[in-house]
């Protein structure tokens, strides 16, 4: 038998792996990965296009809104506002809690739904009425969670209760549904 002209695998220096060659492979690889996350374009950047969709307008603002709330003549308070998307279009609508200044006393709280003006630049309109001041009710807590406005009002068993007492709490809820705000199941008025 001839001898082979090709030399033994066993004899070439590159079949056999050192720690060397492993650290240099790894450290390649590793170049690799992080250039190609430098290319890579970033979150606003991706499927970025002439005709992105605009950023939501911001929440109209309480304050220049005209409410249904007569205080005979006297001054307004908007006491709370929280905003968030309430029916889905992307864009926030403000939840306003507004009552007739008074020198003494508690009054009556009406809770209010604000979109934007329907030009830009023109106040904020009321759209919903949640609760009529004439409900006598105040609220102390509010907020938007999960597309349904949520309060806590105090109110009244009877008109004999002093309106500075409040002796009924309840918790309640809306939510858009059919173009209308529905108020949602909520548990029996208890005392405070």
């Amino acid at each position: 038998m001839q001898p082979s002209a090709a030399p033994d695998l066993a004899d070439l220096a590159h079949t056999h792996a050192r720690p060397a060659h492993w650290l240099a492979t790894a450290t390649a690889t590793a170049a690799v990965v992080a250039l190609a996350g430098l290319l890579q374009p970033g979150p606003a950047e991706a499927g970025a296009s002439p005709a992105a969709a605009p950023r939501p307008a911001p929440a109209p603002d309480a304050a220049g809104a005209d409410y249904p709330l007569e205080c005979g003549g006297g001054p307004r308070t908007v006491a709370q506002r929280v905003a968030g998307d309430l029916d889905g279009d992307g864009n926030p609508e403000t939840i306003a809690v507004v009552h007739c200044e008074a020198g003494s006393g508690t009054p009556p709280s009406g809770v209010y739904v604000l979109t934007r003006g329907k030009k830009d630049g023109t106040p904020a309109r009321v759209v919903a009425t949640l609760v009529a001041p004439e409900q006598h009710r105040n609220v102390t807590e509010l907020a938007v969670r999960d597309g349904a406005v949520r309060a806590t009002l105090l109110g009244y068993s009877s008109p004999d209760v002093p309106s500075c007492c409040p002796d009924e709490k309840e918790q309640v809820s809306w939510r858009w549904q059919g173009g209308a705000f529905v108020r949602g199941d909520q548990a029996d008025a208890r005392g405070v």
